[in-house]
């Protein structure tokens, strides 16, 4: 069932959602408590939980959140916050969650280029390998302009 279902209560619901979400990440190649506990936070109201609140609402161990929640805060898809008072840290999505996952991956595509340009002039553009490596170095290269104007376009989109 992907709608839905009218007499689903929104806990559930949002339970739900989250495991279909975290299936994808964990099929795009993350870890699979780290999406579970992503799309946890994503489908909180407030884009935030305490580490408690996460292991209550995915039904787990203490233990595979604070790995999850390191997880998220090392790759910077999330953030370790307090505030004044609160004696528990709450883990909260970045703003422009997307945007910012996005901008990174642009950084790997320039990183790609580079060692596929580096290696196409170590073997020679005489050889097959050195013309695959020059090909792949100028896919990257595009894929970098192209998704800076995407992005670009993005944030004139949400300015205003």
């Amino acid at each position: 069932m992907t709608a839905l279902d009218p007499d689903e209560n929104r806990e559930d619901a949002a339970r739900r959602l989250t495991e279909r979400f975290a299936l994808l990440l964990t099929n795009a190649g993350m870890p699979r408590m780290p999406a579970r506990a992503f799309g946890a936070l994503l489908v909180a109201d407030s884009g935030r939980r305490s580490a408690p609140e996460l292991a209550e609402f995915l039904q787990v161990s203490p233990a595979a959140i604070s790995g999850a929640v390191r997880y998220l805060v090392q790759v910077e898809m999330a953030e370790r916050v307090r505030e004044p008072g609160e004696r528990r840290d709450q883990y909260a999505l970045y703003g422009g969650t997307w945007y910012e996952a996005v901008t990174r991956k642009d950084r790997t595509l320039d990183a790609f280029h580079q060692v596929m340009a580096d290696g196409a002039e170590a073997l020679g553009m005489d050889t097959p390998a050195g013309q695959r490596l020059a090909e792949s170095a100028a896919f990257f290269d595009y894929l970098a302009d192209e998704m800076s104007a995407v992005l670009k376009r993005w944030h004139e989109r949400q300015s205003g």
